[in-house]
């Protein structure tokens, strides 16, 4: 799996995630907050289905070395 999540993404994504399993581990949300796992997985794997799907990637652009 190519990576397809950039630095700011990730980030967003394991904050997002984490807030939520906060909010629902602590009964502030209903059992839909679980669903924080999924940003939670995809921004410490680096890597998004849908992304890889449509071809886009947040990542940034490497340049050519040689």
């Amino acid at each position: 799996m190519k990576p397809n999540i950039g630095g700011i993404d990730r980030v967003l994504r394991i904050v997002i995630g984490l807030v939520l399993l906060a909010l629902a581990a602590t009964g502030m949300v209903g059992w839909w907050g679980y669903l924080g796992l999924l940003p939670l997985a995809t921004g410490l794997l680096r890597w998004c289905p849908p992304y890889a799907l449509m071809g886009w990637s947040s990542c940034a652009m490497q340049s050519d070395k040689r």
